[in-house]
């Protein structure tokens, strides 16, 4: 897959807000209060679903107009590669509005042709004057979706263990590490388009071996022993890889649903190791898995109602999953209710899980410093829900800019408001710190005390390390190029001072492409920072690595092997939850 597949998700609409007005507002304007999509998250959101389209069976309603067996499967493949980001994979909405029958029976074909030709004001992109989709498939799509929404297959228990192999059992794996890498300062890095990942040492800069896995790994997770690493794509696969063997490769594998996003492992004392949990976009649902074999043991729904208004949801997808150092607990954001659900794997057969009500649409989110608080985005309701995982409840809503997207986030000391953690924002270009010592620093707590600038919208990661005075900022999904192609770095010391720009694309001087960089991501030491150079997949990528206190280049990682690079992920810092 080339780096343009994100493209025809960000186009400019073609037609005037005049004729938008006139023609498509009043049916699917956005709800009052409701931040419209802009091209920077439909980049985000917008990415196809890895629901296959064929595994999805064909419902056709009588009163829709007529289509051909052969029309709706070409029709469903649309759906799912273009549209089942934002709309769902049930139709319901999520980033983008409802389209279930009775909101598009009601307003007829033609209508629904406009709509999906010229887009809308909310951030529909203009799917036929981009010329995306022929005229022809702009008709297909308006009649399509006046049909009932064919629902994927449910994946359970047995689906599960079909797909589960254990490669290595744990009793013919190594006694002692038999090889001599420097497991600390080892990088994961994901190959998105490959559907492989690369471990790369942190000193020499080399590759060191690339294994398979699924597509797009979306995280990599360190075990709390340091000798397990666990990855999971997009598709639901999950590779559990032993770093102890002398080449690591993979020991056991599960496919846990049709698509997913997250994955952890248990990091309570007495109990590491044990397990592992996975959540997945579809079904919607997490799994509890043994943490040495990936054999399925429990599985949870997160099918039920918003936390606004209480209405019932069946595809509230699971985003990001952290391990709890308080208590034996998982937390996992619920992103359609807005729920934050702690589940205590102490007993899963009688399984305890505490639900918080905190703000729809949460995403990710990364721990304060001492690692007592999850600051977690609520992207859509431009929030951050501050949840003490000691008391096992929700600490404070904090608002923040349009859609924030902090990754893990940013934690340092600000040098006037004591200790922050920060993240930047997919719609706007302002980066929010937020207060996070209730004790010392009562005033500032779950507040923001500062609200930077920083190059543009579009970010996805922001970055610093207790060794750093920097703090660094992507917007890898902004539409511009020289802002897609370079970061922002700050001074921690000297916030007014504003950002410098790195050239991070130019300093890899690959040639042609997007070259979009992303994450950053430092080393165990915290001395420099690691970036990747995007392209698309038949061109060069690279990883650009950068002197931290001088600011300057350091290395230029480049390699036929590494193919679409996006994250990457230190192992010491991942593990430890340093960021």
């Amino acid at each position: 897959m080339k780096i343009t597949r994100y493209r025809p998700l960000c186009r400019t609409l073609a037609v005037s807000s005049l004729a938008l007005g006139l023609v498509m507002a009043p049916a699917f304007a956005a709800n009052e209060g409701d931040h419209p999509i802009g091209g920077e998250e439909q980049r985000y959101e917008g990415a196809p679903s890895t629901v296959n389209p064929g595994d999805v069976k064909d419902v056709v309603s009588p009163a829709a107009p007529k289509i051909s067996a052969a029309e709706f499967e070409k029709a469903k493949k649309i759906f799912f590669e273009r549209c089942a980001g934002c709309h769902g994979v049930l139709r319901k909405g999520a980033t983008g509005k409802p389209l279930t029958p009775d909101v598009t029976l009601p307003k007829g074909t033609e209508y629904l042709k406009l709509f999906i030709n010229f887009g809308s004001p909310a951030g529909m992109p203009n799917w036929g004057t981009s010329g995306e989709l022929t005229p022809d498939e702009v008709d297909l799509m308006a009649r399509y979706l006046q049909h009932e929404p064919p629902i994927p297959p449910e994946f359970g228990m047995a689906e599960m263990k079909a797909t589960w192999k254990v490669v290595v059992p744990p009793e013919d794996r190594p006694k002692q590490k038999l090889n001599d890498l420097d497991l600390e300062n080892m990088f994961s890095v994901t190959l998105r388009d490959a559907g492989k990942i690369a471990l790369i040492d942190g000193a020499t800069k080399k590759i060191v071996h690339v294994i398979k896995t699924g597509y797009a790994v979306h995280i990599s997770r360190i075990s709390a022993s340091g000798r397990y690493l666990y990855v999971i794509g997009r598709d639901a696969k999950i590779n559990l890889i032993d770093l102890w063997m002398k080449t690591p490769d993979t020991v056991a594998e599960i496919k846990v649903g049709l698509e997913a996003r997250s994955v952890e492992t248990s990091k309570y004392k007495g109990m590491e190791d044990k397990y592992a949990i996975a959540g997945t976009y579809w079904p919607p649902q997490f799994v509890i898995m043994d943490g040495d074999t990936l054999e399925p043991k429990k599985i949870v729904a997160t099918r039920g109602m918003t936390v606004d208004t209480q209405d019932y949801h069946p595809e509230p997808r699971v985003a990001a999953i952290v391990a709890s150092h308080e208590h034996p607990d998982f937390i996992i954001n619920v992103k359609e209710t807005g729920k934050v659900l702690m589940v205590n794997y102490e007993d899963i057969r009688n399984l305890q899980v505490t639900e918080i009500e905190a703000a729809r649409f949460l995403h990710d989110g990364g721990w304060d410093s001492t690692q007592r608080y999850f600051m977690s985005a609520a992207n859509k309701s431009n929030k951050i829900a501050v949840v003490d995982s000691r008391e096992r409840k929700l600490a404070a809503l904090v608002e923040v800019g349009a859609i924030p997207h902090p990754g893990r986030g940013a934690n340092f000391i600000d040098p006037e408001f004591g200790p922050v953690w920060a993240t930047s924002h997919l719609g706007d270009d302002t980066i929010a710190l937020i207060g996070t010592d209730p004790e010392k620093h009562k005033d500032n707590a779950w507040k923001v005390v500062r609200s930077l600038k920083g190059q543009g919208g579009g970010s996805l990661f922001i970055k610093s390390h207790p060794n750093s005075s920097n703090l660094y900022v992507d917007t890898a999904l902004s539409p511009h190029e020289a802002i897609s192609q370079s970061v922002a770095v700050l001074d921690i010391n000297n916030l007014d001072k504003g950002f410098e720009v790195l050239p991070i694309a130019q300093w890899a001087d690959l040639g042609e492409g997007a070259k979009r960089v992303v994450q950053p991501e430092f080393n165990k030491a915290g001395d420099e920072v690691w970036f990747s150079v995007w392209n698309g997949k038949e061109q060069t990528s690279a990883i650009v690595v950068v002197d931290d206190k001088s600011r300057k280049l350091k290395a230029v990682i480049k390699d036929e092997r590494l193919v679409t690079p996006t994250g990457k992920f230190n192992f010491y810092n991942t593990l430890h939850d340093i960021y």
